[in-house]
């Protein structure tokens, strides 16, 4: 199937473009991976600094998504992204942020974001409402009902059906497929998160650019015996392999390494 591509501030994702390399900031300290974590006042250093490491644009979370993480609240989030953003309103780097929650969304249109990275598929009604009445184009993980409670590949691939289906209805056009790998429910295994690495190839059965979001998970940790700050070696094996098969975009904590295979990927590629 042809592959429509999506554009992110004049960045085209897909469609034959050079896959895209997207840098990892969270200003939540209790990221499962303390290396990405930013502190207020700090911000704009580190989003410039994976620019010039080769980041075509950066992720912004203000939440821990990980099992086990500390909760904090919708307004915690809101005051987070707020102060993060501001440091990097008129920069011209491009950002997606990364949340689940209209009232943080809200906060974050009063800045310069250029797309939403949502781990909820579009399952929440208001929530997607909100993110269709924005206009941004939006990178959208499969999911049923909570993020990532599809487990295995036939489920996966049912979840993102669900997604396609609720970004026509919403006339959401600019999108990027996330098959949702990871330990975000207790039900899913490390297996069902290899298993739909080996068959990354499916989600392109779509007609989208689909994100590769591995970096420094658990299901290669528990396979290496490695805690996050020792997975990086791991995290480029896998990413290279997923690019083969299709991903359009590489979701990263370490720029610069990523880059680097990047690079060394479309040489490759050369005839």
């Amino acid at each position: 199937m042809l592959q429509q591509h999506c554009t992110v501030d004049r960045l085209r994702i897909g469609g034959g473009a050079p896959v895209r390399l997207m840098g990892i900031i969270n200003c939540s300290p209790e990221s499962f991976y303390r290396g990405s974590y930013t502190p207020t006042g700090r911000i704009y250093d580190r989003a410039l600094a994976m620019q010039e490491a080769g980041a075509d644009m950066i992720d912004l979370g203000a939440r821990s998504t990980a099992p086990g993480s500390v909760p904090i609240t919708v307004a915690e989030e809101a005051e987070r992204v707020d102060a993060a953003l501001s440091e990097l309103d008129g920069t011209g780097i491009t950002l997606s942020v990364d949340t689940r929650y209209p009232e943080v969304l809200e906060v974050c249109l009063r800045h310069d974001v250029h797309a939403v990275n949502d781990i909820s598929g579009l399952a929440d009604e208001r929530y997607a409402r909100a993110v269709a009445d924005s206009g941004l184009p939006v990178f959208v993980m499969a999911s049923f009902r909570e993020p990532g409670d599809a487990a295995g590949l036939t489920e996966t691939l049912a979840a993102l059906e669900a997604v396609v289906t609720r970004c026509a209805r919403l006339e959401i056009d600019e999108y990027v497929l996330d098959p949702a790998v990871g330990r975000w429910v207790p039900e899913r295994t490390n297996e069902d998160d290899w298993e739909l690495c080996r068959n990354f190839e499916a989600f392109l059965t779509f007609g989208r650019p689909v994100l590769a979001a591995i970096s420094r998970k658990t299901f290669i940790g528990d396979l290496l015996g490695k805690e996050p700050e020792e997975r990086l070696a791991g995290t480029l094996a896998l990413t290279m392999d997923l690019v083969r098969q299709g991903a359009a975009v590489v979701r990263s904590h370490d720029v610069a390494e990523t880059a680097d295979l990047l690079r060394v990927y479309e040489k490759m590629r050369q005839t």
